[in-house]
């Protein structure tokens, strides 16, 4: 119990870090029990940090979910590192996730060294257990230890799910006791219209191939709740790069956009709990990943 009276919980904030595609959105999406964050085998899928929230009887764990930590090739990249490396400076625990089905590499090492620089305790998470042999885990332990010294280890799948209770119990000694920072219904803070552009580049990522998923940008245009039919109009615009990618977006006779349109309004119904008409269209906005001010106004990096 607090000075104030307020009823005192274990509650801090983990980062969640590693080089693009280690399955921290994924893993996060499995300790939450819902889907917060968008997912692909894109690299570089999450560009947004956002919170995701464990709420238990005894704690309150924050999961900072942050874009993957990279060599950064232009603004957004470098936007997109920023904001990671904000995000791990003021926690509780950082989160080291390391894919154990793929070799510990260069990658790896240069996410190790900037969270290692602090004095966070670190915890050694090897995701996609599921893909890997009991012989390639052990190696990859070994590897990891290099990097880093941990001060838990936890090896699981989100997979299948397994050992996600062992993430949780790693962390929580590490956490201050305190207040709930967020109402216990609430599973993460990113804001309704973020989540619902995200679907859609989500849908965007898991359909294109090649350069156009890392060019692409999506806005939330309008949001309107129509209550007599207890139905939400959706209106979003898909940014790329380049006229061709357009042309692929869109496909012949507007076949793929129709896909992902269809694809992104069954999540986007089962995230507002109605009916949804959703009205897409894509729009050219030449280099605008170099553009710092366009890249704010997507919200990237915040």
């Amino acid at each position: 119990m607090s000075a104030s009276g307020t009823p005192t919980v274990a509650s801090g904030f983990v980062a969640v870090v590693g080089r693009p595609n280690a399955g921290k959105s994924t893993l996060v999406n499995a300790l939450v029990g819902v889907k917060v964050a968008i997912t692909s085998d894109t690299p570089q899928t999450t560009r947004h940090r956002l919170r995701a929230i464990i709420d238990l009887d005894d704690a309150q764990i924050v999961l900072v979910d942050t874009p993957g930590l990279h060599k950064p090739h232009d603004a957004l990249g470098e936007e997109v590192n920023r904001s990671s490396v904000l995000a791990a400076a003021d926690v509780d625990v950082i989160a080291l996730c390391i894919d154990a089905s793929a070799s510990v590499g260069s990658g790896d090492r240069w996410v190790a060294e900037r969270v290692a620089k602090g004095r966070t305790p670190v915890v050694l998470v090897l995701t996609k257990a599921d893909a890997a042999d009991e012989a390639t885990i052990a190696r990859q332990l070994v590897r990891a230890r290099e990097l880093v010294t941990p001060a838990a280890e936890v090896v699981l799948s989100a997979k299948t799910g397994y050992n996600l209770d062992a993430f949780i119990e790693a962390v929580l000694p590490h956490l201050p006791q305190g207040p709930r920072f967020f109402p216990r219904d609430m599973t993460t803070d990113q804001s309704l219209e973020v989540m619902l552009a995200e679907l859609v580049r989500e849908k965007v990522l898991r359909s294109t191939r090649d350069e156009v998923p890392h060019a692409v940008g999506v806005q939330l245009d309008d949001l309107v709740y129509e209550e007599k039919r207890d139905f939400h109009v959706v209106a979003a615009t898909i940014y790329v790069e380049r006229d061709s990618q357009k042309g692929i977006i869109i496909g012949k006779g507007g076949e793929l956009i129709r896909a992902i349109g269809t694809e992104a309004r069954v999540d986007m119904e089962r995230l507002l709990g109605t009916g949804v008409h959703l009205d897409l269209r894509v729009k050219v906005k030449k280099d605008w990943r170099r553009d710092g001010a366009q890249i704010k106004r997507f919200g990237y990096g915040d």
